[in-house]
């Protein structure tokens, strides 16, 4: 079942949200060469705790990890570790952080250092699917109009969708319903109505979109080993359209 959230409710996913941006922000300095995941993950902790929250992903169904930490090929569900980052590499940071039992969801890819053309493309049209997938977002639109939008946009520029990962609801828990896939056919799948809160994630890669799950049963990579970016943000469904959760105070990105 599809939840609507009171305006107590999404008041609360804003501020988990909000601090999930923040915690995006804090991390972005750091993000150079040299720099292991494990640390990365240590910084997030510690800033989401200062925060008054808990993060979300640890624990859940077993993740040991703050964050998911995703270098180059890897899609999602990265656990950090003692590789260090290297000067050319991408990182998908995946940073969910519950705060008075509601949770906030963001997904963003960073460049380390001076990164190809070929990572760059990836990683400016992966960011510009999400945004179109989130301009369809209104009362009375359905959910295959978002993935419509992001697969028509990435088929477009040549990206692969990778069809196994979705995008979700989000409330009390971090996963609810509706599942938000990143393809889809327009006029289909549940309609949206006003404070639906879901997370939007396209996750593309730069040829071959199937993946494979590696030993640890979390990290996802691409079966070809080309590069995959994810970029996410929680949105609320509001009567003229949507707003961002996981955003700054200010309606910074």
């Amino acid at each position: 079942m599809i939840s609507i959230k009171s305006e107590r409710e999404i008041s609360l996913l804003k501020e988990a949200g909000h601090i999930v941006y923040l915690t995006h922000k804090y991390l972005k300095p750091f993000i150079k060469a040299g720099i292991t995941t494990k640390e990365l993950d240590k910084l997030a902790y510690d800033f989401i705790t200062s925060k008054g929250a808990t993060p979300s992903f640890k624990g859940y169904n077993g993740y040991p990890a703050t964050i998911c930490a995703s270098i180059n090929q890897e899609v999602v569900h990265g656990i950090p570790g003692n590789r260090k980052l290297k000067n050319g590499d991408i990182i998908s940071i995946d940073i969910g952080a519950c705060f008075k039992g509601y949770h906030g969801d963001s997904a963003w890819t960073y460049a380390v250092g001076e990164v190809e053309e070929n990572k760059k493309y990836l990683m400016e049209h992966t960011e510009k699917s999400l945004y179109f997938g989130l301009e369809v977002i209104k009362p009375g639109a359905r959910v295959g109009d978002i993935g419509n939008a992001i697969e028509s946009y990435a088929t477009k520029h040549k990206l692969g969708v990778i069809k196994e990962l979705v995008g979700h609801g989000v409330g009390k828990n971090i996963h609810e319903e509706p599942d938000v896939p990143n393809y889809g056919i327009k006029g289909t799948g549940p309609i949206l109505k006003e404070g639906m809160v879901i997370a939007v994630e396209p996750m593309l890669t730069s040829k071959s979109p199937e993946i494979v799950l590696l030993d640890d049963d979390w990290t996802i990579e691409t079966e070809d080993y080309s590069d995959a970016a994810h970029y996410e943000h929680t949105v609320v469904v509001t009567k003229n359209g949507y707003k961002i959760l996981t955003g700054g105070k200010n309606g910074e990105e």
